[in-house]
């Protein structure tokens, strides 16, 4: 079977998904406010920012979540009895969220912007743009999540867990990704490169 088939194979459980609708989402995201915020704009570094984020790739991180695949313990109890459309519905309200900016760290930022555009080549480590985009959207329905704003802290911890080793579970492509352009990171390439992020913003058109 040609290479491309197999992979068609395997995310084909992960396109047949529930479309959500934000106007349910908004009532049932509550149980996910105290940690990322009313509107998906968490105030607390250390759980990601929602707002904005494709609604795709925030549905299948929930299901993976509920599901055991992916391992955080805080938020099992939150959506352990959540069913498919619930996370579709929740996805899709703060995916419709309007994501407030952060601020970088200037002392980092010509570090943090070098590695985000051009990675590190004598060490192997690849743009986050290549995947990301140059203003941190992601590429709705590949996966690729929009990762511009987001605390700083929160993405060191990520980054740091990839670097580690983690995945979401063995058949996870997305994560074992992540694991390999991590693997070279320096602690403060990860350092600077998550406060860079945290100061993207998208250029008004």
């Amino acid at each position: 079977m040609p290479r491309f088939m197999v992979m068609l194979l395997a995310l084909a459980p992960m396109m047949a998904v529930a479309v959500g609708d934000p106007e349910a989402g908004e009532q049932k995201s509550a149980v996910c406010a105290a940690c990322h915020g009313m509107d998906g704009n968490s105030e607390i570094p250390e759980w990601p920012k929602l707002a904005g984020q494709h609604a795709d790739y925030a549905a299948r991180q929930t299901r993976m979540v509920r599901d055991q695949v992916r391992d955080i313990p805080e938020m099992y109890p939150m959506v352990m009895d959540l069913s498919d459309q619930d996370i579709a519905d929740i996805a899709a309200f703060y995916a419709e969220q309007t994501l407030q900016p952060g601020v970088a760290d200037e002392e980092l930022v010509e570090l943090g912007q070098r590695i985000y555009h051009d990675g590190n080549r004598e060490t192997g480590v690849p743009a986050c743009a290549a995947c990301h985009g140059p203003s941190g959207e992601g590429i709705p329905g590949a996966y690729y999540p929009l990762i511009r704003a987001q605390h700083a802290d929160y993405t060191a911890d990520r980054l740091q867990r990839y670097r580690g080793g983690e995945t979401n579970g063995d058949d996870d492509p997305f994560s074992a990704m992540m694991v390999g352009v991590a693997a070279r990171l320096t602690d403060e390439e990860i350092n600077a490169v998550s406060s860079y992020i945290e100061g993207l913003y998208r250029a008004r058109p």
